[in-house]
């Protein structure tokens, strides 16, 4: 029996079969082959087509069946993982009414910082635990505000993976969970944030019928069956962002327990059944994606936008002149090279956006201490992954303040984390252990699937087969070193007024 996890990111759409009785993912698919496109009409601005999202899905599709020879009427459900905070706007025939605009998109932050103080900090703090910030609400007033003939036209707001789930399903749906990061979910009374959306003077029309994270959300529709050749009993059985199903997909799922990911951005997640909330919005709580009535479980989220980005950029800028691009795996084997502390060369990774760490402000970018008769690209590469990791230990330093601190992160064995050097960084700068895993969002979505959908007793059966890979732990001398080094790294960032 299969279930089908989608994860939908902003640099690719990743697809993962796995057969549930055996727990083991059978096929995977990844599209583009290059990073997707990100549309900036403006500095600042950030935006996708939500159309082509969906491309790649159906292509995906097709790779699964016809290079992987998946029988895809043997799809029982689907799982979506998403980017988070991005807004789509559809008409009511869930045509979307202009290009989405996504998670690094920073134009709306003063729109959230202003609705902060007119509905008042206290009564945020107490609804949506924070700042309705740079989320997807503020996103829907910018909209408002800019373009009225747009606003005008919407019938639904959805976050990305709804988007996609209406296209199997043809019906608008939100997550629990999906409001929660779109600041509209008020945590004291477990039910929309009514107060936020008169507060901006949004529409609650424009929100869809509200599903949980797990369960029959939606069947999907005939013809979409017939067009895709899936099971017309097909149904969507699990949605989740992509930072609560990277948790999910690791088994970090009771208070105490912490994940990390360096995608397109760098993430420290850490699971807490408190209300918790930081008084300056620097980190975020959400609803985690085994939240419930009865067993309260919380996402206490901090985000750095610029991550798998960055090494993205560098990789670009160190491949001028060739007709390929350097493999990731040739910057590795280059930062290697290189000692702790990069010859006194500093990366400061903040060119991606406002940083809600620095209050949804802007921080100087760009490199420091440069000396072209020392440094070579060894340094660059590995000062780009310290400035990376002293970056996420940062955030990581103000949640050990408000209480979510552990000795013990998971990570899936991808992206940044892939690189030994950069795992190291990680584990003697937070001074924390890793546990590395052998799973990703589009499995983690196919096996929330197989739990929506029943397959699963339990969270403790779903998980039974997954793996360490491999445990890393700090290291006493390097841990010094590093401290030293970040504390005069973190002595020169320089935050925008």
């Amino acid at each position: 029996m299969y279930y089908l996890g989608i994860d939908l990111g902003s640099s690719s759409v990743k697809l993962a079969v796995l057969n549930a009785e055996t727990g083991k993912t059978v096929a995977s698919v990844g599209l583009p082959e290059s990073e997707m496109e990100i549309i900036a009409p403006q500095f600042g601005w950030a935006e996708q087509d939500p159309e082509l999202w969906w491309q790649y899905v159906k292509e995906g599709l097709k790779i699964l069946q016809n290079k992987h020879r998946i029988e895809l009427k043997k799809i029982r459900a689907i799982g979506v993982a998403y980017q988070m905070h991005g807004l789509v706007l559809t008409d009511e025939n869930l045509k979307p009414l202009r290009r989405s605009i996504i998670w690094c998109d920073s134009r709306a932050a003063d729109i959230g910082n202003n609705a902060y103080n007119a509905i008042g900090a206290e009564k945020c703090e107490e609804i949506i635990l924070g700042s309705p910030g740079n989320f997807t609400a503020s996103k829907l007033k910018w909209v408002k505000t800019n373009e009225p003939e747009i606003y005008a036209k919407a019938r639904h707001i959805m976050l990305p993976g709804d988007f996609i789930a209406s296209k199997f399903s043809k019906v608008a749906q939100i997550s629990t969970s999906g409001l929660s990061e779109a600041a509209l979910w008020n945590f004291k009374d477990q039910k929309l944030a009514d107060e936020i959306l008169d507060g901006m003077g949004l529409s609650k029309e424009l929100i869809p019928e509200i599903v949980p994270n797990f369960g029959d959300q939606a069947k999907i529709h005939p013809d979409v069956a017939r067009e895709l050749g899936l099971h017309p009993e097909l149904k969507i059985t699990y949605r989740a962002g992509d930072q609560p199903n990277n948790a999910f997909s690791l088994n970090v799922l009771q208070p105490g327990e912490i994940a990390t990911t360096a995608g397109t951005s760098a993430v420290v997640y850490a699971v807490s059944n408190q209300d918790i909330y930081d008084p300056q919005s620097r980190i975020n709580t959400f609803l985690h994606a085994n939240n419930s009535e009865e067993n309260k479980r919380n996402g206490v989220m901090l985000c750095i936008n610029g991550s798998g980005i960055l090494y993205q950029w560098l990789r670009k800028m160190v491949s001028v002149g060739n007709s390929d691009l350097v493999s990731y795996e040739a910057l590795n084997t280059q930062a290697a090279r290189a000692k702790p502390g990069s010859e006194n060369l500093r990366f400061y990774p903040f060119g991606n956006g406002v940083e809600r760490i620095f209050k949804n402000k802007k921080a100087t970018s760009g490199i420091e201490n440069l000396n072209f008769n020392i440094h070579k690209p060894e340094h660059l590469i590995r000062s780009a992954c310290e400035g990376i990791v002293f970056a996420m230990n940062y955030g990581f330093d103000i949640m050990k303040s408000l209480g979510t601190s552990g000795d013990l992160v998971r990570a899936g064995k991808a992206n940044l984390f892939l690189s030994p050097v950069f795992r190291e960084i990680f584990c003697n700068t937070t001074q924390t252990s890793l546990e590395l895993y052998n799973t990703s969002g589009a499995e983690g979505a196919a096996r929330g699937a197989a739990m929506g959908h029943g397959f699963y007793n339990n969270q403790k059966e779903a998980f039974s087969d997954l793996e360490c890979l491999e445990k890393i732990e700090p290291r006493r001398e390097w841990s010094l070193a590093y401290e030293e080094i970040y504390q005069e790294w973190k002595e020169h960032i320089k935050i925008e007024d």
